[in-house]
This record gives C-alpha cells, structure tokens and sequence, in this order.
C-alpha cells in the first residue's frame, strides 16, 4: 500500500496557463507515458488531465521528491523553464498510501474539483484509466482502485445532494454567456469537438439557438458534432478562411498550441463592429492574450468561472461532510479488497502445485492400479480428481480470506 502514490498539480496551487504546460494530448501520451514508466521504474501509471488538473497516479517504491518531480516534469515538458520547474515542483501535492486512496475517490467524487459536485470528472477518470490501460501503463492495483472510485462516485450521487442541480465548469460558463443577453440567431462558432463542447452544444439546444458552425482537427469528428446541432463542419485549417462572421465563438481543443491567434481572430471578426464574445475552457490557454484582453470583446475563461465556482462550494458544504464519511469507509473497504486480493494472488500457485500432484498421483503413484480399470472406471476417476482438485482450491482460498477477515474481528 506505501508504494502507491499521487502526484497532483491542479487549480488550488497553480494557474491554469502553468498546468497547461504539462497537459498531453492523447497523440503524446501515447509517445511519452511508456517511457515515462520505463525511466522513472514505475509498476504502474495513470495520468489524468482535465481543465484545471494534471495528476500522475503511480504504483512505485520510489521516494517522491522534489527532485524525482522536477525529472518528471521534464520529461513531460523540457521547454518549461527554470522559475516555472521550481514552482510546480514545490507547491505540487503528493500523496501516499491511505492517503493516496481517499484522495483518488474523492477526486472521482467531484470533491476536489473546481466545481464541486460536477459529474465529468468521474468519467474523465474513467476515459484516463480505460486509455492508460489500453497503452499497457496500469496494473492489478489501479484496476482494483479505478473500480473502488467508480462505485464510491455512484454512491455518493445517489445518496448525497452533492450533485444536486448540477453544475459543470461548462454549465458555468454558458450561465455567463446568457447574462450577456445573447439572442438566439447568433452565429455560433465550435472550434473543438471534445466532450467538453459536446456538454456546451445541448444547453444551446435546449435554448433553441440554431446557428452553428463547427470546425476541428478531424473532420469526421466535426462532423458528429455538427449532425447532433444541424450545423457545418469543417476542418480545422478552414477556419482561416472563413469569412461568414461570428457573434460567439467557443474553443476548447487539446492542442498545446494556441489556436485563435490575432490574424485569425482579425480575420474572423473582418469589418463587423458589434461586440464578440469567446468561452476559451482550453488547456493549455487556446486564444493568444493579445485577443483576450481586447476591449471590444467579452471574454470567458475557466480565470472567470472561479468565483462561481467559490459560491457553488459555500452551497454544498453540508453535504461534503456525508461525503467524506463514504469515502472514509469505502477507503476501509478497498484496504481489505487489497489483502483480500494479495491472499489470491499468493494462492495463485496452489492450483499448479494440486494439478501436479494429481498428475504425479495418476501417471506414477498410482499408474499400476489405474490400469487395470476399464476405461470407464478410469474416466469416472478423472471425474472424481478434477472435481477434487477444483473444490480443493476453492476452499483454500476462501479459507484464507476467513482467517483474515476473523483475524480483524
């Protein structure tokens, strides 16, 4: 359990533009996490990034420094420069063993999120482990704790009002674009057609705006999006060229580069005088800062979503504390899922060695006496020593999971 560890630099400690700079596209996870295990000798590897978090979820001996951070952090990111490196390496949060564990189901939970009570972190945990565990990075421990979040998250939806009149950093943001008195036949431009624009699309569904233009990297991705708001789709290097206007534009890719530059954004606004506005929930930062601090324009950014964010915690404050003593207890659950599951692994060699014997018993010790049994007699026999030797294994293993279990009573 002491080798389990979590390192965290999320929106608590660090500005969103800092923890941009160790987001990884899933094109560059593939390329960097496999070595990333390999270098740093980690059994296994989790790594989540979000709007306002990256965390690496590990299962090593390795002792967490400031140090050993620093080295992950370049190889994430060599470009990072000095000042930035201290920094994140500092205030970074580490956490180990039991620790480690009540902080990932409260991560899952929503508890940790800037928007406390927001569902998409549970899934955005879910799609990180499924894509970890599809590029060979976890293990038997994640896979087990990955499990235990998910249930600890379902429960507490269920029987908390954590949840209740749920709120997102996306929700969050199209509040603050209605209070702008948008009028539904603005033209409406999507650059990005994540999960996060996905959300976005069905508030402006369900407010009946109609006037939707979506481009992204892939174009069969725009599409999707584009057939879900009956709008146009169209590759992301098209937007260059676009010359129909906007009145808001919406970016959020996972492009460490950024997209809406000041040519770009000149190009799109052309001779229209009327005021722009653009929700940027990328990370890293999409819009370059000269366009963002224009005057001419209102701007949303996840910076402007934080003090919703405040106000939705001092809501929910009462129920973080049922909260709390779900995860508590379903922490104590997981400890002995954990010994409950060494228990097999250490009886995993007991079925091999049973096999062996009865093998031994039938071709040797016994062979003279088995061969005077017709063969009948001798497949009634196997029958008897299969169900023998599968009996045998499970009472063993069952036994000692009793004996620990009674050991704690």
């Amino acid at each position: 359990m002491e080798s389990f560890k979590v390192i965290a630099f999320t929106h608590k400690h660090f500005s969103f533009e800092l923890i941009g700079k160790l987001h990884l596209s899933e094109d560059e996870q593939k390329n960097v996490l496999g070595g990333l295990k390999i270098n740093f000798n980690l059994d296994e590897l989790l790594f989540l990034t979000t709007c306002n978090r990256v965390e690496l979820i590990i299962k090593s001996a390795q002792d967490i420094n400031e140090e050993f951070i620093k080295r992950i952090i370049l190889f994430l990111n060599s470009r990072i420069n000095k000042e930035e490196l201290d920094e994140l390496a500092k205030a970074s949060e580490i956490y180990e063993g039991i620790f480690a564990i009540e902080h990932c189901l409260k991560l899952a939970s929503s508890l940790d999120s800037l928007v406390v009570g927001e569902r998409e972190i549970l899934t955005q945990v879910r799609k990180s482990y499924d894509f970890c565990n599809q590029l060979g990075l976890t293990g038997d421990f994640i896979r087990l704790l990955i499990k235990q979040t998910i249930e600890t998250a379902k429960e507490i939806y269920t029987n908390t009002d954590i949840a209740r009149n749920p709120v997102s950093v996306a929700s969050l943001a199209y509040r603050q674009l209605r209070e702008l008195g948008i009028k539904n036949n603005a033209r409406i431009i999507f650059v990005g057609s994540g999960e996060t624009n996905i959300v976005l699309s069905k508030y402006f569904q369900k407010h009946k705006f109609a006037n939707f233009t979506i481009f992204n990297r892939t174009l069969e991705r725009a599409k999707k999006l584009a057939k879900i708001l009956q709008g146009k789709a169209y590759e992301l290097s098209e937007l260059i060229k676009y010359k129909k206007g906007f009145d808001v534009l919406i970016v959020c890719t996972s492009s460490s580069e950024t997209i809406i530059t000041k040519s770009i954004y000149n190009n799109l606004v052309a001779s229209e005088l009327s005021k722009k506005v653009i929700i940027n929930l990328g990370i890293p930062n999409n819009v370059e800062s000269e366009v963002a601090n224009q005057k001419s324009l209102n701007y949303i950014d996840i910076n402007s979503i934080k003090t919703r964010a405040a106000k939705n915690l001092q809501l929910r404050k009462n129920e973080i504390i049922k909260c709390e003593l779900i995860i508590k207890n379903k922490t104590n659950r997981f400890i002995e899922l954990c010994h409950e599951r060494n228990i097999e692994l250490a009886f995993g060699e007991i079925p091999k060695k049973v096999k062996a014997i009865k093998e031994l018993a039938i071709n040797e010790v016994f062979a003279k006496d088995i061969n005077l049994l017709d063969d009948h007699g001798k497949e009634v026999l196997e029958k008897v020593m299969t169900y023998l030797e599968k009996k045998f294994n499970a009472v063993s293993i069952k036994t000692a999971k009793e004996v620990y279990i009674n050991s704690k009573n």
